[in-house]
C-alpha cells in the first residue's frame, strides 16, 4: 500500500512537474517569436553566396537570445525542481510519522479548556535530515564565487605583508612573533581538562540518569514521583555541574579570552545537548510504557557518543552517513580553520590596536566615538565573516566529514537575507533548529498556539541572554551592548523588516545594518577592554561611563573615562 501511494505521489509529481515545464516553454517559444525578425532578411542570396554580414548578425541575435532565455531557464527549472524535492520531502515525512504532522494541533480545535491540554498533539516530529552538502561547498565550484575566496586570501597576503614591512621599518628586522595570539590561548592545558572534565560527566551523568528512569518508569508504583526525582537530579547536573562549573574554573583560573571562549562555548553546546538528548527520549519511553511494550526504547553508548561529537544540536539514534571520509577534505578545512584565526590576528594587529591603543591620549567627544564606530566596521564585518567561515563552514564540515556526517546544512544564503527573520533563521541552521524545537514549538505546545509573540519574545530573551553571558565571562566584564542591540533592536527589526519585504533594497538595508552594528559591537567592547587596560578603577564597574573616588593614570584618560 505504501509504495502504492509513493509511485501515486511521484507520478503526480512528476505530471505536474512537465505540464509547469511545458507551459514555461511555450512562453518562452512565444517570447522567441515576437523577438525573431523576419526570415527574409536572414535567407541567402540566390546566387548561392553566404552574406557574411547577415551571418554575424544572425549569430549576434542568436547569442543574444540565449543569453536572456539562460536565467529565465534556469530559474524556471530551479523553482520547478526545487518544488518538486521539498513537497516529496513533506509528504514522505508526513507518511513516516503516520500522518502525525498533518493533524498536529488539529484535535483542539472542537475541546473544551479542561480536555485540551490531555488531548494536545506533541510538537512535530522534527527536523529531518538528509545527505546534503553545505552550500558554500557548490558555491565554489563555480569560478565567479571561488574568485571572492581567492580576493580574501590575497587580502591576508597584503595583511602579513603590511605587518611584516612596518615591524622590519621600526625595528630593523623581522619580527615573527605573535605576542596576541600566545596572550589570548594562554593556559591552554587547564582549558583542556576543563573540557575532558565536562564532557566525560555529559557523557555519563544525563546518559545513567535517562536509563535509569526508563527501565524504573513502568515498574514504579509512583511514577510522577519517579520522574520528578530523576528531572530534579538532572536539573542539579545542568546548573551546578555544566553550568556553575566552568564559569568557577575559567574566573579562579583567570584564563585569558581565547582559552575562556573554548570552554564557555563548549559548555553551552554540551548543555543543549544533553537538552536535546533526554527531550528527545522521553517521549519515546512515555509512549512505550503508554502501549506497554515490553522493549525499553532506550539509547546505546554509542548513539549518544556520537551525537556528542555530530554537528547537530538535534539528537537522533541514527543520522544519514556518507560512503567514505575524504582525509585530504578535512585536513584542507582544518586548514582554513588556522587561517582565520591568523587572518583575525592580523586584523587585530593592523587595524585595531592602532585604533584603541593610543585612545586614553585624546579627550573623549561625540566625535572620537562616531569616529571609532565608523573605523570599527570594516575590522567587524571582516571578523564576522571570518568566523561565519571558520566555524559554521569549515569547523562543522571537518567534523561531519570524519564522521561520515551526511547533512551538512549547517547554514543557508543569509547573505540574500531581505529580512532579518529570515536572516536569524539561515545565519545558524544548527542553533537555530535547537530553539525552534525545544524553546519555540515546546512553548506553543505547552500554552497552546495562541501565544506565538510570547514565545518569539522568549526564544529572543534566551539568545540574547546567553550572547550575552558568553561576551561577559569571555571577556570578564559585563558591559551589556550585545544585549541591547540583540534584544531591542535586533527584535524591533525582526518584525519591521519581516518576510514580507522581498525587494532588493531590503537586502541593503540588512547588510547596512549588519555593518553598523558590528561596528558598535566591537567598538564599545574594545573601548571598555582598553578602558579597563590602561584606566584602572577601583570599586565601579563598567570603567567606562561611571564616575566616583578613582585613580587614573593620566588626565587624558581620566576625562575619557569620566564622559565616555
Amino acid at each position: 500500500m505504501s509504495s502504492f501511494l509513493d509511485n501515486t505521489m511521484v507520478g503526480e509529481e512528476k505530471t505536474s512537474l512537465r505540464k509547469r515545464l511545458s507551459k514555461s516553454r511555450e512562453n518562452s517559444e512565444e517570447k522567441e517569436d515576437q523577438r525573431s525578425p523576419s526570415k527574409e532578411s536572414l535567407e541567402t542570396p540566390s546566387n548561392g553566396r553566404i552574406n557574411l554580414k547577415q551571418l554575424m548578425a544572425k549569430k549576434i541575435q542568436l547569442t543574444a537570445e540565449a543569453e536572456e532565455l539562460k536565467p529565465f531557464f534556469m530559474k524556471e527549472v530551479g523553482s520547478h525542481f526545487d518544488d518538486f524535492v521539498t513537497s516529496l520531502i513533506e509528504k514522505s515525512a508526513s507518511l513516516d510519522n503516520g500522518g502525525c504532522s498533518i493533524t498536529s494541533f488539529s484535535v483542539l480545535e472542537g475541546e473544551s479548556n479542561h480536555r485540551a491540554k490531555d488531548l494536545r498533539a506533541p510538537p512535530e516530529h522534527g527536523k529531518i535530515f538528509v545527505v546534503r552538502r553545505s552550500l558554500l561547498d557548490e558555491l565554489f565550484e563555480v569560478d565567479h564565487i571561488r574568485t571572492i575566496y581567492h580576493m580574501f586570501i590575497a587580502l591576508l597576503i597584503l595583511f602579513i605583508l603590511s605587518t611584516l614591512v612596518v615591524d622590519y621599518i621600526d625595528e630593523g628586522r623581522l619580527v615573527l612573533e605573535f605576542h596576541l595570539m600566545s596572550y589570548a590561548f594562554g593556559k591552554l592545558p587547564v582549558a583542556m581538562w576543563t573540557w575532558w572534565t565536562m564532557f566525560l560527566s555529559t557523557l555519563a551523568v544525563p546518559y545513567f540518569l535517562f536509563q535509569r528512569w526508563a527501565r524504573g518508569y513502568s515498574r514504579s508504583s509512583h511514577p510522577l514521583v519517579h520522574s520528578l526525582f530523576h528531572c530534579f537530579l538532572f536539573m542539579i547536573f545542568q546548573i551546578a555541574v555544566l553550568g556553575l562549573g566552568p564559569t568557577y574554573v575559567v574566573l579562579a583560573y583567570t584564563l585569558p579570552p581565547a582559552s575562556r571562549c573554548i570552554v564557555i562555548l563548549e559548555q553551552i553546546r554540551f548543555i543543549m545537548k544533553a537538552h536535546s538528548f533526554v527531550r528527545e527520549n522521553v517521549p519515546r519511553v512515555l509512549n512505550s510504557a503508554k502501549e506497554k511494550s515490553k522493549t525499553i526504547p532506550i539509547p546505546t553508548v554509542n548513539q549518544y557518543l556520537y551525537f556528542l561529537f555530530a554537528p547537530t544540536l538535534i539528537y537522533r539514534d541514527n543520522y544519514p552517513r556518507t560512503p567514505t571520509v575524504r582525509w585530504g577534505y578535512v585536513a584542507m578545512q582544518f586548514l582554513q580553520v588556522f587561517g582565520c584565526f591568523f587572518y583575525v590576528y592580523y586584523i587585530f594587529e593592523r587595524l585595531c590596536a592602532p585604533l584603541f591603543r593610543n585612545i586614553k591620549q585624546e579627550p573623549f567627544s561625540a566625535r572620537v566615538l562616531v569616529l571609532c564606530v565608523f573605523n570599527s566596521i570594516l575590522p567587524g564585518v571582516l571578523m564576522l565573516l571570518l568566523i561565519f567561515f571558520a566555524f559554521l563552514h569549515c569547523w562543522l564540515n571537518a567534523f561531519a566529514e570524519m564522521l561520515r556526517f551526511g547533512d551538512r546544512m549547517f547554514y543557508k544564503d543569509w547573505w540574500n537575507s531581505t529580512s532579518y527573520s529570515n536572516y536569524y533563521r539561515t545565519w545558524n541552521v544548527v542553533v537555530h533548529d535547537w530553539l525552534y524545537y525545544y524553546a519555540y514549538k515546546d512553548f506553543l505546545w505547552f500554552f497552546t498556539k495562541r501565544f506565538k509573540s510570547a514565545a518569539m519574545l522568549a526564544v529572543f530573551a534566551v539568545s540574547a541572554v546567553v550572547h550575552e553571558y558568553a561576551l561577559a565571562v569571555i571577556l570578564n566584564f559585563f558591559y551589556p551592548v550585545l544585549f541591547v542591540l540583540f534584544m531591542f533592536f535586533g527584535m524591533a527589526f525582526n518584525f519591521i523588516v519581516n518576510d514580507s519585504r522581498k525587494r532588493p533594497i531590503w537586502n541593503v538595508m540588512v547588510w547596512t545594518s549588519l555593518f553598523a552594528g558590528n561596528g558598535v559591537i566591537l567598538c564599545f567592547y574594545s573601548q571598555e577592554w582598553y578602558a579597563r587596560q590602561h584606566c584602572p578603577l577601583k570599586n565601579v564597574s563598567p570603567r567606562s561611563g561611571w564616575s566616583g573616588k578613582v585613580m587614573f593614570l593620566s588626565p587624558e584618560c581620566k576625562a575619557w573615562c569620566r564622559h565616555y
